[in-house]
This record gives C-alpha cells, structure tokens and sequence, in this order.
C-alpha cells in the first residue's frame, strides 16, 4: 500500500510539475518579456534587452530576425541549425525561453509541429487564440505534458466574430479541458475591450497560465504606458494573481517606445517584483 502511495505520488508531481527552475524566479515571480516588444530589432537583441531590463526569462513570437544581418526567422518551421543557434545564445546569455506566440493554427498538423517545437525548445507553455483548434491543443497538450494558453487581442460585442476579447468565452472554452490548457492574461488588450483587467482575471480563476503585462493610458484604444501609470490596475491584479497563487511567468509586453523601451521594460519588472510573494 505505501509503494502504490508512493507511486500515486510521483505521478501527481509529474503532472503538476513546474518547467520554469526555481533558479529564475524574482521576488517570488517568473518576469521577463515579450519579444515582441523588441520588434524592431532581432531576437539576439531582444535577448540582451530583457536580460538588461532585469528580466531573465523571454517569450519568443514567429517571425522576428533571428540576429542581425540573417534572413532566419525564430519560427517553429526553422532550420535545425538556426534551432541550435537559437539555442545557444539563449544558454549563453543566461535568459530561459518560456513561451511561444501568438502563434495561429489551422489543423491538427499545425498544431503539433508547434507543440513539437515548443517541446524541443524546453518551453513552459504556447500561446495561441485558434480556440477553434481546441481539441487539437489538449490533446497535444496532454501528449506533451505541455501548457497552450489562449491569448486575446482587442474587442467588442460588435464584431462578433471575433470572440477571444472575451474571458467568459474563453472561460467556457476552457473550463471543462484538461488543466494544460488555459488562458493567457493579457492585461492591456482587456482595457482595450473597455474591460476592466482585475475582473478578467477574476474570471478565469485556476485558468490563467501566463500573463502579457501592460498598462494603457485610458480604456479603448490607447497609448501603452509603465505599469501603475494607467487604468489596469495592475497593483490590484497581481494581488489577484497572488490569491489565485499563480505561478506561471509573466511577460512584459510594452508596446510604445519602439525604439528605446529598455527602461519601460525595467520599470514593469521592478513594479512586479516590489510586488513580492
């Protein structure tokens, strides 16, 4: 009985188990960024970017430059060898890949020659808003052992075709799948839907697998600014994500200053950490 006990347990710490190393977490959280807020320059840079903002973790996006002056593109249909060079920068600068996204679907094939690269790269979780692909994604999730979250841009009940704006869809999506597939918080989108973020992440209680962290200066369409500066709330939601005992990262997506957003960067991942727990 106490080896069948034993045995039970190991298999829940499996499943339960966090990819992310204890090593990386800041004050309590896993915090880095969102490639994309690098866009204008290549993923090496965007590397070294987050790293010199503070963060120690990145979420990659398909199609950024691989590094300056080269034609790869970080991407799940990359060349082994761009694959390897990816790779070693990443062990080289000392930040983790977590994530991949948003990143599109279309079939089955799609989605577990992502779920494959992803598995490949070490990757906490994927990130996607092909909701429709839904069976597809728990099943490679579960053959993965792999998180996908389902992300969401700006919206509104007068374009009702598309529906991910909204948590209490993507809560009904969700909620009766496996526990690998869930939501990804993107914080600045929901004020962009004229919703307020802290009920968003209410909503989806025990859902939320990864966060996008921005801030926007008024509700609807509105300029990006440094967390605490605008009307997220993001005091009040990651006191939220505190309670629910997320564990999951956090991506930093600042999506102004193109240019020169390294401080910005740096002012949301101090303002997430002084948030200890």
């Amino acid at each position: 009985m106490r080896l069948l006990t034993l045995l039970a347990l190991a298999v829940a710490a499996c499943v339960s188990a966090d990819p992310i190393p204890e090593s990386y977490r800041q004050n309590g959280w896993f915090v880095g960024a969102q490639a994309y807020t690098f866009n204008r320059f290549s993923f090496f840079e965007a590397i070294a970017k987050t790293k010199e903002a503070g963060g120690n973790l990145i979420e990659l996006y398909p199609g950024q430059a691989l590094k300056p002056g080269s034609k790869e593109k970080t991407n799940h249909t990359m060349s082994d060898a761009a694959f390897a060079e990816m790779k070693a920068e990443l062990d080289r600068q000392g930040v983790r890949a977590v994530n991949y996204g948003v990143v599109g679907a279309k079939n089955k094939e799609e989605v577990y020659a992502i779920m494959k690269f992803a598995k490949k790269l070490g990757l906490y979780s994927v990130c996607t808003e092909s909701t429709e692909q839904i069976a597809h994604w728990e099943a490679a999730a579960i053959e993965f052992d792999m998180k996908v979250a389902f992300h969401e841009h700006g919206g509104s009940m007068d374009k009702p075709k598309y529906k991910v704006w909204n948590p209490l869809y993507i809560l009904g999506v969700v909620e009766s799948r496996d526990h690998r597939v869930g939501a990804c918080a993107d914080l600045g989108h929901w004020a962009t839907s004229n919703l307020k973020s802290v009920e968003c992440v209410r909503i989806l209680e025990g859902r939320i697998i990864s966060v996008h962290l921005k801030d926007k200066a008024t509700f609807g369409n509105s300029p990006v600014v440094v967390a605490g500066k605008g009307v997220c709330d993001i005091d009040a939601c990651l006191k939220e994500l505190i309670r629910q005992k997320f564990d999951g990262h956090i991506s930093v997506e600042h999506e102004a200053d193109w240019l020169d957003s390294v401080p910005q960067v740096k002012a949301d991942i101090d303002f997430v950490k002084a948030h200890a727990k």
